[in-house]
């Protein structure tokens, strides 16, 4: 497994943590809202600083993947959905366990929901077949009409990380590595991002539950 490890780096929990609380401070905790409108957030710059009554510049890009089962999956039938993304890879032994752990309590609670999606995009595509993806998958009881596990040309995945989600702490600028962290994106149904948060935290689990009813009300 070493072989494959330089080239994708899995930061430090502590530091994790240390950004993680910097970024709840940012976000004023799970204060969210905007008080005079009741709405979320629109996040359109690198920094994710929430920004309200704006007309939002960002989208997350177009994109066409590959499932756990081997099955097709695009961001065309997200079009009017709410979903969750983040960014793995199933070999990860530390942080990546701890997101998937957190995400599988989501994953119950929107169990009975129309139209909320999760996401999980590889950052190791070239080593997490959908084979892997099925075996992780397994693994954790994630079922597949709720959480996509998707791997696919690497240049794309990067590209949709760095570009829409500004998901890479790679502060090199190399193009070829990926440092993914433990972000939890929540995106509208016009390809907005609307929450920020910790997906290893449980106090962030449910203000993602708060947020998506928050956002389904709009």
């Amino acid at each position: 497994m070493e072989r494959f490890l330089p080239r994708i780096v899995c930061r430090l929990y502590i530091s994790n943590c240390i950004c993680s609380f910097l970024l709840l401070m940012l976000l004023g905790g799970c204060k969210s809202l905007d008080p005079s409108t009741n709405r979320l957030p629109f996040f359109i710059t690198k920094d994710l600083t929430p920004q309200w009554n704006i007309q939002p510049t960002h989208q997350v890009a177009n994109f066409s993947c590959i499932n756990q089962l081997g099955k097709p999956f695009s961001s065309d039938v997200l079009q009017g959905k709410i979903y969750l993304a983040n960014f793995f890879f199933t070999s990860c032994p530390g942080i990546c366990i701890k997101m998937t752990n957190q995400l599988s309590t989501i994953q119950d609670s929107i169990a009975q929901q129309q139209g909320v999606q999760m996401l999980s995009f590889s950052v190791m595509p070239w080593v997490d077949s959908v084979a892997e993806l099925h075996k992780y998958a397994k693994k954790y009881a994630i079922r597949s009409e709720i959480w996509q596990l998707l791997t696919g040309d690497k240049a794309m995945i990067y590209r949709l990380g760095r570009n829409s989600f500004f998901a890479d702490d790679n502060m090199q600028g190399d193009t070829s590595t990926f440092l993914h962290s433990d972000k939890l994106y929540l995106v509208d149904g016009n390809q907005h991002i609307r929450g920020v948060y910790n997906a290893t935290r449980q106090e962030d689990m449910h203000r993602v539950l708060q947020d998506i009813r928050m956002l389904k009300n709009e």
